[in-house]
This record gives structure tokens, sequence and C-alpha cells, in this order.
């Protein structure tokens, strides 16, 4: 008799939080998009929830070093990465002076078509399940994401 137990666990399932702190410089974002990659390998998500993972945690850190922080090195952009059995949570905090998410123009509407930015928010909330924005009193912005598995 085969035991259950006894058989390898192709995509394990892991719980495990992850903190990073880096600085706010654009070679934040492709610092933080391999330890992302990194550890969405070691959750057991599919490829394709890994991608839509990556593209909005480049946004989130792109927005918060170039946004949030200004590109000041004496700035850091902190980023805290949960898996759990249920979902992979990311949250990307910035020292900012914090934002509103829905004064942000919608890249869909005809006269911002052309422009060149502006479509971070659009990623995000297409990429993941959950996307919501926190100014904490202390300052800064906190971005959290859900990808639901």
């Amino acid at each position: 008799m085969e035991w259950l137990s006894e058989r390898p666990c192709l995509n394990p399932v892991t719980e495990e939080t992850t903190e990073l702190s880096l600085p706010s410089r654009i070679e934040t974002v492709a610092e933080a998009a391999a330890a992302v990659a990194d550890f969405v390998s070691r959750s057991g998500v599919s490829d394709d929830a890994a991608f839509g993972i990556d593209m909005a945690v480049r946004e989130a850190v792109t927005n918060a070093v170039v946004h949030g922080n200004s590109k000041d090195e004496d700035k850091v952009v902190d980023i805290i990465l949960k898996s759990s059995p249920e979902a992979v949570e990311i949250s990307v905090h910035d020292q900012g002076t914090g934002f509103n998410p829905n004064e942000v123009p919608d890249p869909t509407a005809e006269e911002n078509l052309l422009k060149t930015s502006g479509r971070g928010i659009l990623f995000m909330r297409n990429f993941m399940d959950e996307v919501v924005w926190f100014v904490p009193p202390e300052g800064g912005t906190t971005v959290r994401m859900l990808k639901r598995r």
C-alpha cells in the first residue's frame, strides 16, 4: 500500500513572509522583481499568476521610487511579501507625501491614450485580484496587492 505522504508534492504551497527595504533608485525595480520572482517560485503559484504578480510589482515599485520618493536615495521602499494557502499578498510602501489613486487620470480615456505614462495602476488592478492603497498617519503610501490561488 502506498501512503499519500510518501508522494512528492509537485507544487507545494508554503507559508512565508519576507521583508525587503530597498533604496529609491530605478535599479530597485529590477532588484525587487528578482526577489519577488524567487519568493513566488517558492510559493507554488502558476506561471500565469507569477507573470501578473511580476508586472504588478514592477509597477508598484516604480511608482514608489519615482512618484512616492522622487528618486531620493535617502528614502527607502519597503516591501512585504506573504504567502499562504489562500493567496500571495504584496505590500509596497514609500516615504512620500501620499496620493489618492482615484485622482489619477483614466489611461483609457481618449485624451490619455497617447500618453507614455499613467497605466501602472490599471495594470496592477488587472493583474491582481485586489489592490488597495493606504496613507498611514506616519506618512508615505502603501499599496497592498493580493493574488488569490
